[in-house]
């Protein structure tokens, strides 16, 4: 099976009121651990790689992965280039066999934001790519992406109907309270759905995107403090906030951290209690395995797509 688009994961998505799963990659085992938990549940799947992680593993290695993984799984996915920050890494992607990009215009005044999403889109739906652009900025650390708190926006719902008009954009990401990294809340987390209920009247039938959304699963994150790691408060997104945007407008779920931390926390784990082993396949695996199992409960308990590759 070819690469494909998120066009018609979308539309079922949609329609079936779950989201697909978009999660980072960076690695051979971190491949291998996602795309084996989808096989096992036969969910549809979207592979995103941020620019650090094409910078960290390079395009061409990635690339001949995800093929790899296409036949070992059969499965349909998706390779998304994830916040792509200007024209020149779209396209780069694009050329070379990404189905899908996002340009992140969010730093950008409003009319900037259309000029720059637009001449993507025209780019690469001439060559059948699909393109996510966004409104609204999440705080938060993750990669490249350094937003602080004083410089974060909700989406303004008055917005999304003519920037989608404008940019021809396939689907969007909102700011609704989300946010990139492990440490996403002060307080209690709030998720403004009122602000998802109004882009859903003003786009109906239109996909929304939720980035910032590990769950920071409190087993990986005490797995690390208990082997000499220093995460104190580090708090993510209940996962029963990512089933209701899930069921609603929002078609794709972003997860990366919670990646990390699975990875992370089974490292760590192994070298305390083998500090004298040194083959990497004795550690990898592990961590493989954990990478599987939050893929998993993900698919299933979050955003309900077990069963709908």
């Amino acid at each position: 099976m070819p690469l494909v688009t998120s066009k018609e994961m979308f539309k079922k998505a949609y329609e079936g009121g779950y989201a697909i799963g978009a999660f980072n990659v960076n690695n051979m085992e971190i491949i291998q651990g996602i795309t084996e938990a989808a096989k096992e549940e036969n969910a549809p799947l979207i592979l995103q790689v941020s620019a650090g992680a094409r910078k960290y593993a390079k395009h061409v290695y990635l690339m001949k992965l995800i093929e790899a993984a296409i036949e070992d799984t059969g499965l349909p996915i998706c390779v998304h280039l994830d916040h792509g920050e200007d024209f020149e890494i779209c396209k780069a992607c694009i050329d070379g066999g990404f189905t899908s990009v996002m340009i992140d215009g969010s730093k950008h005044p409003f009319e900037e934001n259309i000029r720059l999403t637009k001449q993507v889109v025209d780019y690469a739906h001439e060559r059948g790519v699909v393109v996510e652009g966004e409104l609204g900025r999440l705080a938060g650390i993750e990669d490249a992406i350094n937003v602080s708190e004083k410089d974060a926006a909700f989406t303004d719902p008055d917005q999304v109907q003519e920037f989608v008009e404008r940019t021809g954009v396939d689907s969007l990401a909102i700011a609704i309270g989300t946010s990139h990294g492990a440490y996403k809340f002060k307080g209690e987390p709030q998720l403004r759905f009122d602000i998802l209920e109004e882009i859903q009247k003003r786009l109906p039938g239109f996909p929304i995107v939720l980035h910032g959304a590990s769950s920071v699963i409190p087993e990986f994150v005490d797995t690390i403090n208990k082997y000499g790691g220093q995460m104190p408060g580090a708090k993510g997104v209940p996962e029963e906030m990512l089933r209701k945007a899930a069921s609603m407008a929002v078609c794709k779920i972003n997860i990366d951290s919670d990646l990390r931390l699975a990875m992370t926390a089974s490292i760590r784990e192994y070298f305390a209690l083998h500090p004298d082993h040194f083959d990497p396949r004795q550690y990898l695996k592990p961590a493989r395995e954990n990478i599987k199992k939050i893929v998993k409960h993900k698919l299933i308990n979050v955003l309900g797509c077990a069963g709908k590759a």
